[in-house]
């Protein structure tokens, strides 16, 4: 493959990767939304109180505009549960019609209300970068025609995840909706960062790792991904929980928080440690074979030092009162382990892929 074949994927490369690390960003900012309590910063959705520009005082809004966004979200619920019960999902309509805090308003706050806003303008800037990753995969559909077509799925995905954020709003951040909010953007991110490697397939070929002989470190890997999926789950559990005793406690006197949080806190706190055993077993035995790529390594090192911060900053917001700061980083780190674990599973795998070396076009 010459240079002017290769520049396609090159260009491909840059833009996935870019867009990748656009999404933990959201992530992160995400994070800060929902420890500062903005989420309903902006009662409505896509505009913000019916504004693209959203105001900088209460003065600003009618004086019924917590009727009016709360009798929107009412009307686009019913909508909602109607969907669901479509699908076969009764008993989770007739939770979200029954729901009395959906009709909670919150007063206007203009710096909440400003979080939220540059979260959806970021939200918005992913959506963008997400439609350049997939207008620069068409230069690829010959050369291998599933990154085109898994571009375009992304696309279909943040469309979907966007249609989610505005559920999240309008049912007043109903706490599974978040959760399923947050698995929808890993979700994302592990289509992201598969299309990124197979891109790099066309350019290396098979010259990595041996496939066969990585098998049973793959596998186990893969125990890895799951047992960390769960732990992410078992985290929004947590978190839900953390965001119901702080409404209560108005978001102050956070020392007392933990003690009020359950069973699932303890065994999320103690999971970790399995995690991290999990991974010290793997890491000593790429130490120990001769036939592991220095760069899956340094990524597993990186990992490593990924899952002993996690569990720092679980430690500090244990026994620190769960600062506010610590929160979006602590999910951040989260979100990153599964993408490192992700793409390192797929560098073991690398040789059960064949991709073709033809002429881009």
């Amino acid at each position: 493959m010459n240079q002017k074949n290769r520049n396609p994927i090159y260009s491909f490369r840059r833009i996935s990767f870019i867009t990748t690390v656009a999404i933990f960003f959201l992530i992160l900012v995400g994070g800060i939304v929902r420890s500062s309590g903005a989420g309903m910063g902006c009662p409505d959705w896509p505009k913000c109180f019916g504004s693209w520009v959203p105001p900088t005082s209460v003065d600003q809004l009618p004086k019924n505009y917590a009727e009016i966004y709360v009798a929107q979200r009412v009307e686009k619920n019913e909508r909602f549960a109607s969907l669901l019960s479509s699908l076969g999902f009764s008993a989770l309509a007739v939770e979200i019609q029954q729901d009395k805090s959906i009709l909670d308003h919150e007063p206007f706050n203009a710096t909440k209300t400003w979080i939220e806003y540059i979260n959806r303008l970021i939200g918005a800037l992913i959506g963008l970068l997400i439609i350049l990753t997939f207008a620069y995969s068409i230069r690829l559909r010959k050369v291998d025609p599933k990154i085109t077509l898994l571009a375009f799925l992304s696309l279909v995905l943040v469309i979907f995840q966007g249609w989610l954020g505005s559920i999240v709003v309008s049912t007043n951040l109903l706490q599974w909706m978040i959760s399923v909010h947050m698995i929808v953007a890993l979700v994302l991110v592990c289509l992201l960062l598969y299309i990124h490697f197979r891109s790099g397939t066309l350019l290396t070929g098979n010259n990595l790792s041996s496939g066969q002989r990585t098998s049973v470190y793959r596998s186990v890997l893969g125990i890895g991904i799951f047992l960390m999926v769960l732990q992410i789950i078992l985290g929004t559990q947590v978190r839900e929980h953390i965001d119901l005793i702080a409404a209560d406690y108005g978001y102050s006197d956070r020392f007392a928080w933990i003690d009020e949080l359950g069973i699932t806190f303890y065994v999320h706190r103690s999971f970790s440690l399995v995690l991290l055993g999990l991974h010290l077993y793997l890491a000593y035995s790429f130490y120990r074979r001769k036939d592991i790529s220095p760069a899956i390594f340094r990524q597993f090192s990186w990992l490593l030092g990924l899952l002993l911060t996690v569990i720092l900053s679980g430690v500090l917001m244990a026994y620190f009162g769960i600062p506010a700061f610590i929160q979006p980083i602590h999910l951040l780190l989260g979100s990153l382990i599964i993408g490192f674990q992700y793409y390192i599973w797929l560098e073991l795998g690398v040789e059960k892929m064949h991709p073709k070396n033809i002429a881009l076009v």
